[in-house]
């Protein structure tokens, strides 16, 4: 399609909505103190321990790369394609978010959600009456109902600056499960278990440290009559305005008189129970307390990604291929795959020993390990071809035999030893 035709096709999610369901606008501009589009967790896990690990694997999935990508007769990765589509997931989602801002908040929103809906915003044309478009811009959004064939999503619109909701076709927005559901979001779930169970503790620690002394005050009297207990209601706010009105809270009270104190730390299983949780959803999350303190050895962290980070990676890629690349497209090679850097949790010594191995084996090329460690490429031409070093040059003649049976080589003039 021409450019003045993609121009007069372009089409907005919210602009080209029908006239009742559109924002009116009353003259007056909507100004936050912070950003509206940041993702808010919900008060429970925001207010405890489950936020850490949530921004923790958050982040880790957010430094993979994710890619539009072309693949070859094979199924494997060929180069990338520059479309919209590739510039979202590799420079700018949105005019918000960076690629791995949009990645962590996809991240952040499927764990506090359970499920989420990445919603093309900006395209070149109306996806409703054309079968392929191109994508400008991706926004998060959470599924607040569901239809047949349609979702109604709470989004945020940029142009008037609030979250707004959209009943889109399911096929137009990439619908993404969290695979860890049945851990973290079902309603007793082991996750929603030690958030309950944290919640107790906070009360019981916000009871004990309320500033009460909880005492008992044995009279040496009976109290029964209306007297003896108008007695005793007048000794006991008599302790209580002597230690309010001392500067180190210390009062006096008859010999006969008995104080017994109540407030001692009780015991119960609650921290107990806290840590068996914890250590029950660190197992089943592949989390450990390594990996949160950044101490992790090689086989935790290779456990770690294979179990927790790489299905997480897998869901958010094949719910983009299958609503945003077409039967066509899917079958001309296009594909949306994610890129792990094995170099990133590898010492120098050992990165050292990889690239001997792969320059050996013909796995990479110079240039290709100068890049990981970050140096410039060389621009010797052999810095980009594939070849063992340590082996003669395969461009030299092999030796030949001669006439008169001797082996002559290039610059061998002796023919029989004369």
């Amino acid at each position: 399609m021409a450019i003045g035709a993609r121009l007069a096709h372009a089409w907005n999610a919210f602009l080209d909505r029908k006239i009742n369901d559109r924002f009116k606008s009353y003259g007056t501009e909507t100004v936050y103190g912070g950003r509206p589009d940041r993702v808010r967790l919900l008060i429970s896990n925001e207010r405890s321990i489950i936020s850490s690990i949530y921004n923790r694997m958050a982040v880790d999935v957010a430094n993979v790369d994710m890619r539009h990508v072309r693949l070859d007769d094979q199924g494997r990765y060929s180069d990338d394609i520059r479309s919209g589509l590739n510039e979202c997931l590799t420079m700018e989602a949105n005019i918000d978010q960076a690629s791995t801002a949009f990645r962590q908040d996809i991240v952040m929103t499927l764990f506090d959600k359970g499920i989420v809906a990445l919603v093309p915003v900006d395209t070149d044309v109306n996806p409703d009456e054309f079968g392929s478009y191109d994508i400008r811009s991706i926004r998060v959004g959470e599924i607040v109902a569901w239809h047949p064939r349609h979702v109604r999503v709470n989004v945020y619109n940029d142009r008037v600056g609030r979250r707004e909701e959209l009943v889109i076709e399911k096929r137009l927005v990439a619908i993404v499960e969290n695979p860890l559901y049945s851990v973290m979001n079902e309603p007793n779930s082991t996750l929603q278990r030690l958030l309950r169970k944290l919640q107790l503790l906070d009360v019981v620690d916000e009871q004990s440290s309320s500033g009460k002394l909880d005492l008992i005050i044995q009279l040496p009297y009976v109290v029964k009559s209306e007297a003896r207990r108008q007695q005793a209601n007048q000794r006991r706010e008599d302790i209580e305005f002597q230690l309010k009105g001392s500067k180190y809270g210390i009062a006096y009270t008859d010999g006969t008189e008995k104080i017994t104190q109540l407030n001692r730390p009780t015991e119960n299983n609650l921290l107990k129970t806290v840590d068996y949780l914890m250590e029950m959803l660190y197992s089943q999350l592949g989390l450990t307390a390594a990996v949160m303190n950044g101490t992790a050895n090689e086989t935790e962290m290779l456990n770690y990604n294979n179990r927790t980070i790489e299905p997480i990676l897998t869901a958010i890629v094949e719910a983009m291929r299958r609503s945003f690349l077409t039967r066509t497209a899917r079958t001309q090679g296009q594909s949306v795959m994610y890129f792990r850097n094995p170099f990133k949790l590898v010492s120098l010594d050992k990165i050292a020993e990889i690239a001997d191995k792969f320059i050996r084996n013909t796995v990479g090329t110079p240039n290709d390990v100068r890049g990981v460690v970050g140096w410039k490429p060389n621009k010797d031409p052999k810095a980009d071809q594939l070849g063992n070093p340590n082996m003669p040059s395969a461009i030299e003649p092999a030796p030949s035999l001669s006439g008169s049976g001797t082996i002559t080589q290039k610059g061998d003039t002796s023919q029989n030893g004369t």
